[in-house]
């Protein structure tokens, strides 16, 4: 005899009508928003969940009235052990196919390789998703929120953002909205604008622009990094153009044609201006006061403060076609806090 409050190993999940023609793969996924695709899948082919009783493929396209049968146990043996919670993440702009939000420094976009237990945009956007459903009347009290009649929708990131890069990243809501953006991007049909703080004084003219034209591809001595590679890189462009003038400093608008790895940061180095901090490809890990407040003098037993110990780069601005509709979408994300302060102090002791 089962204990009392135990959940029955075996659920019976009738299709709402709302569902019907969705894929079974994408309706497990939003009963079961902790396990992967590629999970759910090889779930259902082996023989863990049934339709009306029979065994079925994951992408049978669901009808109304049919009924799963999930054996829930051994479903939920797939699932990855949780991560910790996020940071709530502020949500700029919001339609029903596609969400975008602020992305914070130090969260990086999926759970990371040697850390999985770490917190990730990816895992903020699925808890943002789970938080706005309290689940229907009888729902698992242990499991608040989680499934498929209260979970709206299960996000999808359709482009990243390295881990202490800040600023507007686009999430679809829908399978469709993920396959339409995606393609958006790959057809340069999404604009976006960075702002970079870099070490150097760009001698361009107000107004105009520079084009960084060099092809990009692994720099094999250095795993994980990029480099220019004439021979054998991918075509890549970014316009830049100034925004603000210190001296020894610039803050660079930078518009990225291509999307390839780490491409801002590779352009700017190759060119001379290398972010103010960046540990990969510039010289520094953290930009304090005294880095160029000329007369700095360090109070005595105390230590000092870094303005900003990350990437000088923000996702600023992100335009897009608007999915299922006409026109295009402008979302903008303010700068962030420790980006802000740090132009405030160059303004101050390093004004040109």
């Amino acid at each position: 005899m089962r204990p009392s409050g135990a959940r029955d190993p075996v659920q019976h999940v009738p299709i709402p009508p709302e569902r019907a023609g969705l894929e079974l793969d994408e309706f497990l996924c939003l009963v079961f928003p902790r396990l992967s695709k590629g999970a759910v899948r090889r779930k259902v082919r082996d023989g863990q969940v049934l339709l009306d009783g029979r065994p079925t493929t994951p992408g049978h396209k669901l009808r109304e009235h049919e009924v799963l049968l999930v054996e829930v146990d051994e479903l939920e043996e797939g699932s990855p052990e949780p991560e910790q919670r996020g940071p709530e993440l502020d949500v700029l702009w919001e339609d029903e196919h596609v969400l975008a939000v602020d992305k914070p420094a130090g969260l990086a976009a999926e759970p990371e390789r040697w850390a999985r237990e770490n917190a990730s945009l990816s895992g903020a956007v699925l808890d943002l998703a789970l938080s706005r459903g309290a689940g229907p009347p009888g729902a698992d009290e242990e499991h608040p929120g989680e499934d498929a009649l209260s979970l709206g929708f299960r996000p999808r990131l359709v482009h990243r953002l390295d881990k202490d890069t800040t600023g507007v990243v686009l999430v679809a809501k829908t399978l469709e909205a993920e396959r339409e953006l995606r393609a958006a991007f790959e057809d340069g049909r999404v604009r976006k604008r960075y702002l970079a703080l870099v070490e150097g004084e760009l001698r361009l003219p107000d107004g105009e622009e520079q084009v960084i034209d060099l092809p990009i591809g692994p720099d094999e001595r250095r795993s994980g990094r990029m480099r220019v590679d004439l021979q054998r890189g991918k075509p890549s462009r970014t316009r830049v153009r100034v925004e603000q003038r210190f001296q020894g400093y610039t803050l660079l608008s930078c518009e990225p044609e291509t999307g390839r790895t780490h491409q801002i940061r590779v352009h700017l180095r190759e060119t001379g201006f290398p972010l103010a901090v960046d540990p990969y490809y510039g010289r520094r890990d953290s930009l304090s006061l005294s880095d160029f407040k000329r007369d700095y003098r360090r109070k005595p037993g105390h230590v000092e403060a870094a303005l900003i110990d990350r990437l000088t780069l923000h996702a600023r601005e992100i335009e897009f076609p608007r999915v299922a509709g006409q026109g295009r979408v402008r979302v903008e994300a303010p700068i962030p806090k420790d980006l802000a302060r740090t132009l405030k102090q160059l303004a101050k002791f390093r004004a040109p």
